[in-house]
């Protein structure tokens, strides 16, 4: 078996070049306090929407790193449920939308309650309400055991398999989970940041469950992240950005986890993607700060239920042109009723017909002028 970071004599005791980091740490503390600052200056609709926003990506961007896509409009309408966000266009969540959504919100909203073995399982078994992962039955609520081998990080064909990581054995969980767990706990004089990106890569090094350790990893940072800002509203998405750098995630994580204590490398990694989740973030307020005045000028517009989630689609980034063929398929409506729920925006000025017509026939967003 290959040498791994945890067979160190002297682990978990991480070390780094403080000095390396600090522009890096300077830099993402300085976007941090000026995006906390431009949101404090919008008004209460502004800054929910933006939340609303970030957590929705955060969770099915979260889901897609490990090869899964879920319906945005469920993760959205779960999140303002939970949240009490009045949004329009409301539809049902399925159990595993509501179970990965709830494992979020717990981190996030809840990120000043200790974190413990209970909580971590609770979050795990959210995430498989069935009992399995795809067609597998797998331990859920409780750390993995050596029923099936040892945990590999695999990937090629089969029989020409390449192993990036087997991690620490089922036997020793609890002891090494009991280690994470108070250091995650306690007030120590590393920097709140850094904790976020260490905490990150020792929870899925100790890959403790059959299943989910990814996304219970990702849940953990961003749940150090909160305490570190003292606030549970969530402006930019680490797992949107991870999701954009994948690949480069995936490298450093294996190189670190088959080097030595020191993890200088794998921190200036992290801080460089949150410098980027914290950079998309800034770019992307003027698109939330757009939604938001359409639907304070439309607040007293008579919509239905069909029309307010085509428009939130269309506010999210439709694909393609909208076409009435398209709207009856997405609202689960007849031709005709579509033809006339588009009608009915145009007259209203929501919609434009484009200049193409006949089958052609396509239809933009207006946005309300600009006062």
């Amino acid at each position: 078996m290959s040498y791994y970071i945890y067979h160190h004599p002297d682990w978990p005791a991480f070390t780094w070049d403080a000095e390396a980091l600090t522009a890096r740490l300077a830099e993402v503390r300085y976007l941090q306090g000026l995006m906390a600052g431009r949101m404090e200056a919008l008004g209460f609709s502004a800054r929910s929407e933006a939340v609303l926003q970030t957590l929705t990506q955060d969770v099915t961007k979260s889901t897609e790193i490990e090869g899964e896509t879920l319906d945005t409009e469920q993760v959205r309408s779960s999140i303002a449920r939970r949240l009490g966000i009045d949004i329009g266009g409301l539809v049902p969540s399925d159990r595993h939308v509501e179970g990965i959504v709830e494992m979020m919100l717990d981190a996030t909203q809840h990120f000043e309650q200790p974190l413990t073995a209970e909580r971590l399982k609770a979050w795990q078994a959210c995430l498989f309400p069935t009992g399995r992962s795809g067609m597998h039955l797998i331990i859920v609520g409780d750390w993995r055991d050596n029923t099936k081998g040892p945990m590999q990080v695999v990937s090629g064909p089969l029989g020409r398999e390449r192993v990036h990581f087997q991690a620490p054995d089922a036997d020793n969980l609890s002891h090494e989970m009991n280690l994470f767990i108070d250091w995650f706990n306690k007030q120590n004089d590393c920097d709140s940041v850094l904790k976020a990106g260490i905490a990150h890569l020792w929870f899925v090094t100790l890959h403790p469950f059959d299943d989910g350790n990814g996304r219970i990893a990702r849940a953990i940072t961003d749940m150090q992240l909160a305490r570190a800002e003292h606030s549970a509203q969530r402006y930019y998405s680490m797992s949107a950005q991870i999701r954009l750098e994948r690949n480069a995630y995936y490298s450093i994580l294996e190189k670190t986890q088959k080097g030595p204590l020191d993890i200088t490398s794998w921190l200036c990694w992290f801080l460089d993607c949150l410098h980027n989740a914290l950079k998309v973030s800034h770019e992307k307020l003027g698109t939330v700060l757009l939604r938001v005045r359409f639907w304070d000028v439309h607040a007293e517009t008579p919509l239905n239920e069909r029309q307010r989630l085509l428009i939130n689609k269309l506010q999210e980034g439709f694909e393609g042109k909208l076409t009435s063929s398209k709207w009856a398929k997405i609202a689960k409506c007849s031709q005709d009723t579509a033809s006339r729920d588009i009608q009915d925006l145009v007259v209203k000025g929501i919609l434009k017909k484009e200049a193409a017509g006949g089958r052609s026939t396509s239809y933009t967003l207006l946005q309300p002028a600009a006062e």
